[in-house]
């Protein structure tokens, strides 16, 4: 059964920082490209940043470039996404995504809301 739990999520005043964290299970986590993704009440569903396999290169909407880093540890299973200088835009519900071919499994989601 394959689980992706994403904890981390909360409120945070503009400005401030939350580190996102998916836990994942039941896949060959190395060999999966691991996303995250927002949606905002009344928004599409918005890809955020990605990382690759081997290389572990990076890829970030343009919105959130020099303020998220994603990262990953392949030995724990877990991929993460640093927040940084949060603006209220950057409130949303955020997923994670475990992406191998014709495969994508989703977490439940971890709400993000930036306000002062």
């Amino acid at each position: 059964q394959v689980q992706l739990v994403e904890s981390g999520g909360g409120l945070v005043q503009p400005g401030g920082s939350l580190r996102l964290s998916c836990a994942a299970s039941g896949i060959t986590f190395g060999i999966y490209v691991m996303r995250w993704y927002r949606q905002a009440p009344g928004k599409e569903r918005e890809l955020v940043a990605s990382i690759t396999i081997p290389n572990g290169s990076t890829n970030y909407a343009d919105s959130v470039k020099g303020r998220f880093t994603i990262s990953r540890d392949n030995a724990k299973n877990t991929v993460y996404l640093q927040m940084n200088s949060l603006k209220p835009e950057d409130t949303a519900i955020y997923y994670c995504n475990a992406h191998y071919f014709a495969r994508d499994y989703w977490g439940q989601g971890t709400q993000v809301t930036v306000s002062s």
